[in-house]
This record gives structure tokens, C-alpha cells and sequence, in this order.
């Protein structure tokens, strides 16, 4: 299932938190070699998830981390900001349009490519419940291929190095339209979808979305 979990909410779910931190530590460091920091528990923190941001998380039955992303409203601090504005050629600061990062699928999971589909339909439907307008985040060449498919391609603002190197940001536009072809895409309806959404926002936020 879908879980919609602030940052300060996680320590009520240590299973969910701790296996996310080490799946993003497996991933950004052991598998893509970033510089990012694994801290003695074999967890990825960065200074962004100190903010509080709210994170869209795959749960297994089994009570543990499936995938996951993270969002952060971009009038606050946020990545594409202070290290990517080369890629924007501005700062981008609106109520209406919140930072995602940290896209993650667990090295464990049987299959990625539903769960991807899955984080994509839960942060569209996280956009238009909230009356959103836009995503906005950074991405590596690898990813287009996954959007492509999911028929969500984001407005692409600038792109930095070439082939498999490229990295490039861009924005997603939330639209209710989007919702019933992710939806199929990662095999679950738009009720159920809503039913995550309203289970962790309140029923009137799937009001305002329809």
C-alpha cells in the first residue's frame, strides 16, 4: 500500500523508516556512486529530510520499505535550488510547485517497474489533492525511459553532459487527467488511489482533487 508519512511521523513506523534509509543507502551509494552520506546504521540521510518533507512510500505487506520519494515545497530550501539552478536558469520559488527527489525502488523488491508506477500515480495524486502545479526535480538519463512508458514526461528545462551521463530538470504538471492511466499503469483503480490519499489527508482533500 501507499503510505503518505511526514518526516516527523516516521519514528512511529522504525520498520518502514529504517528499511527505506538503508534502501536508499543501497542504491544512491552502493549501486549509483553518489556522494552521499551512510551514517553507521547503513542509513542515507541528507539535510533535506531534517525539513521535515513529506515522503510517498511503497509499504510491503510486511511492514517494510517497497520505494519511495520525497517532497519539499520549493519556497523553502530544496536541492534543485542550491545545487542545480544552472539546470533551471532560475530559482524556482512558487507555493504551487513542490520539489521531488530521492526516487527509490528497494533492490529487494519483485517488481520495480509496478512500484515505480505506483509512486508516479501516489505523487500525481499527492499534486492534485494539495491543488498543485507542478513537480519539480532532477533526474539522470536512466529515468526517461521509465516516464516515457508511464506516458508522464516532464517539461524538461536544462540538461547538463550527454548520453547515459546527462542529468536534467524538469516539471511534472499535475492534472486529474493524468490519474486513471497511471493508475492502470501500476494495476490498481482510482478509488484505491484516492483511498490512500483521503486515509492519510482527510476525505476532503479527494473532494477538492475530484
Amino acid at each position: 500500500m501507499i503510505r503518505y508519512v511526514y518526516a516527523d511521523q516516521l519514528s512511529v513506523h522504525p520498520k518502514l523508516q529504517a528499511s527505506m534509509l538503508k534502501d536508499r543507502a543501497l542504491q544512491f551509494h552502493k549501486r549509483l556512486k553518489w556522494e552521499v552520506s551512510v551514517d553507521a546504521n547503513g542509513f542515507e540521510r541528507d539535510q533535506y529530510d531534517s525539513l521535515n518533507p513529506l515522503y510517498v512510500i511503497w509499504e510491503t505487506p510486511e511492514g517494510l520499505h517497497g520505494g519511495s520519494m520525497r517532497f519539499l515545497p520549493s519556497t523553502g530550501a530544496t536541492m534543485v535550488n542550491d545545487f542545480f539552478s544552472h539546470l533551471t536558469g532560475k530559482v524556482i520559488a512558487d507555493q504551487r510547485v513542490w520539489e521531488t527527489t530521492r526516487f527509490c525502488v528497494s533492490p529487494s523488491a519483485q517488481d520495480g517497474g509496478r512500484i515505480a508506477a505506483l509512486l508516479m500515480l501516489a505523487g500525481a495524486q499527492l499534486g492534485v489533492g494539495f491543488g498543485l502545479s507542478h513537480a519539480i526535480g532532477v533526474f539522470d538519463a536512466r529515468m526517461i525511459r521509465i516516464y516515457r512508458k508511464l506516458g508522464w514526461l516532464p517539461e524538461v528545462l536544462g540538461t547538463d553532459g550527454h548520453g547515459r551521463e546527462a542529468i536534467s530538470a524538469g516539471l511534472w504538471e499535475f492534472r486529474p487527467d493524468l490519474l486513471s492511466g497511471l493508475a492502470s499503469k501500476a494495476g490498481v483503480s482510482t478509488d484505491v488511489s484516492e483511498h490512500w490519499f483521503a486515509r492519510a489527508f482527510g476525505q476532503d482533500k479527494v473532494a477538492f482533487a475530484a
